[in-house]
C-alpha cells in the first residue's frame, strides 16, 4: 500500500543533503499526524534538521517544503508554524490510496508471520452453567484468536474443561442426596443447570449442617466468627463426603467413575448449545480428567531432582520464597493433584505438541498470581518456552446489584442472558418499527443478531484489563458506542446500494470525481485499519478494534448528514460516493467479523 510517510521521509532527506550538503539519520525524519487545530494531513518535525540547516526553524521548514513539494506529486501544499511543517496530500493521493483499499479483498489481513499461537479459554467447570462471567472470558477469547489470525498468526484455539475436582464431586453427592432419579428429561433442564442446582443444593446442605454443628456448641451462627464457621466446616459430614468422594475417583472406583460420566454427559451438552447460541467453537478440547496425571509425573520429576519438597503429612511443595512469593501445594496429603499439578502437565504436552511460539490463557484478574507461579516453575523445571506464556488477565463482570456467587446461585445464567438480549433487541426494534416488510423468521434471524450484537460490543469494547459494569438494557441502544449502532450504520449503507443499484448506478473510482475533506478523513480512517489490527493484536486487545468500528461507523453518519449521495448530480462523483459507502460497509465487516458479531443487511 501506498506509504507517504516513507516517501516524505525518503524526499526529506534528499532535501536536507541538496539543501545544506549534510546527511541526516533516518531515525532523525519524524513524521506525524497533524493536529487538527492546523491545516494538513501530516507534520515533518524540522528541529533536528537546524544544526544542518543553520538557519532558523520557519526559514528551514519553508526551504524543505518547498523542496518536497517540487519533487513529490502527492503533497498539494505545505505550511509552517514555527519548526512544525504541515503537509496536505494531492487528491491524486488520496484517491490511489483509496482505490487500493477498496480494491483488496482482503483489506486488514496480514500476512501469514510464521508465529503459532495458541490461546486458551473459556475453562468451564462442570459443576455449574455457564454465567456472565464466563461469556466475557469466552468472547475475549473468541476475539482475540480472531484478532491474532488477522495479524497474521496460525492460531489453535484450546478449551480445558475442568471436569474432576471436589467442586464436580459436591454436585454428585447433592444428586444423590436428593434421590439420585432427576435426569434433564425428566426435570426439562438443561444438562448444566440440573448439575448447576445440585451444586448450590450442596452449599445450602453445609450451610444448615455448619449451622447445626455451631447451635450443639452452644454458638448462635449468626453471630459466629468467621474462624468458628471454618471450624465448623471441618467438621460437616456432608463435606467430608465429598473429599472421600473425590478420593475414589482418583482411584478408580467404578461407581464413582459411573455417576462422574454421566452427570459430565449432562453438562457438555448444555455447553455445546451454549457455545452454539454464542457462535464459539475450538480447535482442541482437554480433559482435566486426562491431563492431572501428566501433571504427576512432572512432580515427581521435580522431587527427584530437588526442586520440590514433601512435607511430613505426604504433601509435595515448591518453595518460591527465595523469588519473593511463598510456599505452593503441588500434591495434596492423600496424592490428589490441584490446578497448579495439571497446568504444569498440560502446558509440556501442548509445547511437545504444537511448539507453540506463545501460549496465551485467557483467566480472570483473581488468578495473576498463580499464572506467576506457574510460569516460576516451569522455569525452575528446566523449560526454556515458559517465557512463551501471556495471562491475558481481565477484571470482573460486575451488575448494578453487585458480584455473582455461584455456589449460592446468584448468577446471570449465560442462557438466561442470550434469552433476555433477544427479548430486549426485539421489544426495541418493533418500537421503532420500519419491520413490516421482513418474514417472522428474518425479525426472528435479525433479533438474536442484535441481541447477540450488543452483548459482544458491550462487553468486548472495554479494555480486558478493567472490571466492567454489564446493563442490558444500555448495550441495545441503537445510538453511541453499542454494537446495533454499528449494525444500524451497516444496514443503512446496504440500504444505500441497494436504491442505488434499482436505478442503475454502479460504485467506482472515477478519474475526474474529487474528495471533499469529510471524504478524506474517512479515507484516513480506512487507511489505519491494517495497523490498527497489528496493534490490537499486541496489545491483546479486540477492544481497539471495537472503537475503530465505531469511530468508522460514527464518521460516516455524520457524512451523510452532511454530504449528499443519491442526490448528488455529477454521476461520477455520485459512483466515488457509493464506493465510498461499500468500502465503509466492507471494513465495517471485518472489523465486527474479528469480534464474532454479524451486521444485517437491512433493518
Amino acid at each position: 500500500m501506498i506509504n507517504p510517510n516513507f516517501e516524505i521521509g525518503l524526499k526529506a532527506r534528499e532535501a536536507v543533503e541538496t539543501l545544506y550538503g549534510a546527511k541526516v539519520e533516518s531515525d532523525s525524519i519524524q513524521i506525524q499526524a497533524t493536529r487538527k487545530e492546523f491545516e494538513g494531513d501530516l507534520t515533518l518535525v524540522v528541529f533536528p534538521m537546524l544544526r544542518m540547516s543553520r538557519k532558523g526553524p520557519e526559514a528551514t521548514a519553508q526551504e524543505i517544503g518547498q523542496y518536497l513539494q517540487d519533487n513529490l506529486s502527492l503533497i498539494e501544499s505545505f505550511n509552517v508554524v514555527k519548526g512544525f511543517l504541515n503537509i496536505k496530500l494531492s487528491q491524486e493521493f488520496w484517491k490511489a490510496l483509496f482505490a487500493e483499499i477498496a480494491q483488496a479483498e482482503d483489506y486488514g489481513q496480514h500476512p501469514a508471520n510464521g508465529r503459532t499461537v495458541m490461546v486458551e479459554f473459556s475453562s468451564p467447570n462442570t459443576n455449574k452453567p455457564l454465567h456472565l462471567g464466563h461469556i466475557r472470558n469466552n468472547l475475549l477469547g473468541w476475539s482475540v484468536s480472531r484478532l491474532l489470525e488477522a495479524a497474521g498468526n496460525r492460531v489453535i484455539k484450546v478449551n480445558l474443561v475442568n471436569d474432576r475436582g471436589i467442586h464436580i464431586c459436591k454436585s454428585m453427592l447433592a444428586w444423590q442426596r436428593r434421590g439420585g432419579n432427576e435426569t434433564p428429561e425428566s426435570s426439562g433442564k438443561k444438562g448444566d443447570h440440573l448439575v448447576g442446582d445440585c451444586y448450590v443444593a450442596f452449599n445450602n446442605m453445609l450451610v444448615e449442617e455448619i449451622a447445626s454443628i455451631l447451635k450443639e456448641q452452644g454458638i448462635n451462627p449468626a453471630e459466629a466468627t468467621p474462624e468458628e464457621k471454618k471450624e465448623a466446616e471441618k467438621k460437616a459430614v456432608c463435606l467430608k463426603e465429598a473429599q472421600q468422594m473425590l478420593f475414589k475417583w482418583e482411584n478408580g472406583d467404578a461407581e464413582v467413575r459411573a455417576l462422574w460420566e454421566k452427570m459430565n454427559g449432562w453438562v457438555y451438552k448444555g455447553f455445546e448449545k451454549t457455545y452454539s447460541d454464542l457462535g464459539i467453537s475450538f480447535d482442541k478440547i482437554y480433559y482435566e480428567s486426562q491431563t492431572y496425571l501428566l501433571g504427576k509425573a512432572l512432580v515427581d520429576k521435580g522431587l527427584s531432582e530437588g526442586i520440590f519438597f514433601r512435607k511430613e503429612d505426604g504433601s509435595v511443595w515448591c518453595d518460591l520464597t527465595a523469588d519473593g512469593l511463598d510456599q505452593k501445594l503441588l500434591l495434596r496429603s492423600d496424592g490428589t493433584s490441584v490446578y497448579m499439578t495439571q497446568d504444569l502437565g498440560t502446558a509440556e504436552s501442548r509445547h511437545n505438541e504444537y511448539n507453540f511460539d506463545e501460549l496465551i490463557y485467557v483467566v480472570g484478574n483473581e488468578q495473576n498470581y498463580h499464572f506467576q507461579v506457574l510460569k516460576l516453575i516451569l522455569s525452575k523445571l528446566g523449560f526454556n518456552w515458559s517465557d512463551a506464556i501471556y495471562h491475558l488477565s481481565y477484571g470482573m463482570v460486575e451488575l448494578p446489584e453487585g458480584k455473582m456467587k455461584s455456589r449460592e446461585g446468584t448468577v446471570v445464567d449465560a442462557d438466561d442472558l442470550i434469552a433476555k438480549m433477544y427479548a430486549t433487541a426485539k421489544e426495541t426494534s418493533l418500537a421503532l418499527g420500519k419491520l413490516d416488510r421482513m418474514s417472522e423468521q428474518e425479525q426472528d434471524e435479525l433479533f438474536m443478531m442484535l441481541g447477540l450484537g450488543a452483548l459482544k460490543y458491550f462487553i468486548i469494547k472495554v479494555d480486558p484489563r478493567k472490571t466492567m459494569l454489564f446493563d442490558p438494557k444500555e448495550s441495545i441502544d441503537f445510538n453511541g458506542n453499542t454494537g446495533p449502532f454499528i449494525q444500524y450504520t451497516h444496514a443503512r449503507i446496504k440500504s444505500i446500494l441497494r436504491k442505488a443499484a434499482e436505478q442503475g448506478i454502479a460504485p467506482a473510482v472515477t478519474g475526474n470525481a474529487q474528495f471533499v475533506a469529510k471524504e478524506v478523513e474517512i479515507v484516513k480512517i480506512l487507511a489505519a485499519f491494517p495497523d490498527k489490527i497489528q496493534e490490537a493484536a499486541e496489545a491483546h486487545s479486540p477492544a481497539l478494534v471495537a472503537n475503530y468500528a465505531y469511530e468508522l461507523a460514527k464518521e460516516f453518519n455524520q457524512y451523510y448528514h452532511d454530504v449528499s449521495i443519491l442526490r448528488e448530480e455529477d454521476g461520477e462523483v455520485k459512483a466515488l460516493r457509493l464506493k465510498l459507502l461499500e468500502t465503509i460497509a466492507n471494513v465495517l465487516v471485518k472489523a465486527m467479523d474479528i469480534l464474532g458479531i454479524k451486521l444485517p443487511e437491512r433493518m
